[in-house]
Order: C-alpha cells, then structure tokens, then sequence
C-alpha cells in the first residue's frame, strides 16, 4: 500500500508539474506563438470552429511564412493586419483561397480572424487580431474566427497604428507550440 501511495504521488507530482508549464489553453499543437517587439503573443488555435484555416495557419508558420511580417493596417480600437508578404494588404501565400468557415462565435478583444475580400471564400494568408470587443463586434458570422489571444494582448496593443503605420511592426517570429520543442 505504501509502495502505491507514493507511485500515486510520484504521478500527481509530474502531471502537475508538466501541466503546469504549458499557457492556459492547454494543447501545445493548438497554440500559436507570435513574437512582437513588445514580446510574446500566446493564441488559442480554434479548429472546432475552423478547421480549414487552422491547418493553413499551422502550415504557414511551420514553412517560416510569417516571419517578417509586417502589420500593413492597425486601427486604434478596432485591429491590426497582417499576413501579406508585400505588405500592401494585397498579397497572399501560393496555396489557394480557402473556403468561409463562418461561425456565430462572438468577435471580441483578442479574437483573430481570416481576412478576405468581398467574397467571403477569399481567405488566404492574412489575418487581423481584434483590439476590442465594440470595434469588431459587427464582423460576427461574416468572418472566420479561428483564434484568440491567451497572454501578451498589452504586446498587441502596441504595435504601430496606421494604414500603413509609419514604421510598422512585423512578427518577428510565427511558430506553433508543440514545434518549438
């Protein structure tokens, strides 16, 4: 009995250390680290409500895609783009437009969601990340949500404003979770 008394706290004792160190959203592959100048952003990946533009999040940050990237459109109190590689807000990556996975999951302060054009299956690379909950909240069930900031929204809340911002900032580093290891 003792013998298993203390292989059941030797277990409680790494589960709670292991689990400990992992951000608050748990799954290392479903989180998203974007370094900015200010510091780590931390995102909750959402592949029960988009699992299209999750995968294609996923594949661009481990092709190193993003690194670089600047934020070509911030607007104070409603949000900040990226994901273009020309830095227009014209470009995009070489894989195809994914199809609209809207969802009726609320747009809200650190939501991330796909950009596009006027059509809504136009997605593609660029993403934007919500400042607050009043500026974004009409873009509910007209684009995909497919993210939320875990920690580091005061590193977001930083980055240069303008269309496009003077000097803008860039992620530095995209990269998930589970492959930094």
């Amino acid at each position: 009995m003792r013998l298993f008394t203390k292989l059941a706290l030797s277990l409680l004792v790494i589960l709670g250390t292991s689990c400990s160190e992992l951000p608050k959203g748990g799954d290392p592959g479903n989180l998203l680290v974007i370094e900015l100048k200010d510091g780590p952003v931390i995102v909750r990946l959402r592949p029960d409500l988009a699992p299209k533009h999750v995968e294609r999040v996923k594949q661009l940050a481990k092709e190193g895609f993003y690194d670089g990237i600047k934020f070509h459109r911030v607007i104070d109190g409603f949000m900040a783009q990226t994901g273009d590689p020309t830095g227009t807000g014209t470009g995009g990556s070489n894989y195809a437009d994914l199809p609209a996975e809207f969802s009726q999951e609320p747009f809200k302060r650190g939501t991330l969601g796909a950009a596009r054009t006027a059509d809504p299956d136009s997605a593609n690379s660029q993403f934007f990340i919500c400042f607050n909950d009043t500026g974004c909240s009409g873009l509910t069930g007209q684009y995909t949500v497919w993210g939320q900031v875990n920690d580091g929204m005061e590193h977001v809340d930083s980055i240069a404003k303008g269309e496009p911002p003077p000097i803008p900032d860039v992620m530095q580093k995209v990269y998930v979770k589970a492959d930094a290891n």
